[in-house]
């Protein structure tokens, strides 16, 4: 069924619904995460409130790579960032999650600037590969990962990548960076 659409230009593409009228589970989760810095604005998680069930079940899965996470604070930051900038999500570009990561960081994120140590590098490259042309993930970026990274850590990189990939994509077609 449609909705009459008096969205403005520059407004997310999808109501974001009143915080009001989330589920209590949902606001008390959005709320959370806000505090825990793991979100940067309530807009994304308000549009997909209308999907309340799989609102709880993305942002539990966001939440657990912060909370349970076998990763450094930077390297996720690194890796989200790295992201980021491929992706041009303007949310995600702006948005901090970790005081690890400098400003000088952030702007020599896609130069492979030599103030990122070699598996800082590699974690990133990763995410570049994933993010911009996935076909050039080849057997020996998964060699290189190898050399400073268990199984263990380069699923939750492949699996962390993937999520933020996902995530910025979508934040990005809503436009949910925007409104209120």
């Amino acid at each position: 069924m449609r909705q009459a659409n008096d969205l403005k230009d520059g407004d997310p593409r999808i109501r974001p619904l009143p915080e009001e009228r989330l589920p209590a589970d949902l606001k008390e989760k959005v709320y959370r995460l806000e505090d825990l810095g793991i979100l940067s604005s309530t807009v994304p998680a308000r549009i997909w409130a209308h999907r309340p069930v799989q609102a709880t079940n993305w942002l539990s899965l966001i939440e657990s790579f912060y909370s349970e996470s076998v990763l450094t604070e930077r390297l996720r930051e690194l890796i989200r960032l790295r992201i980021a900038a491929i992706t041009n999500c303007e949310a995600c570009k702006l948005a901090r999650k970790s005081d690890t990561v400098s400003a000088e960081d952030v702007a020599c994120i896609a130069a492979g600037d030599e103030r990122f140590n070699r598996a800082e590098h590699a974690a990133m490259d990763f995410a570049a590969r994933l993010a911009g042309d996935h076909d050039t993930i080849t057997d020996k970026t998964f060699e290189q990962l190898r050399t400073y990274f268990s199984d263990e850590q380069i699923v939750e990189i492949n699996m962390f990548a993937a999520l933020m990939l996902a995530g910025g994509r979508m934040t990005h077609a809503q436009k949910a960076y925007s409104g209120s």
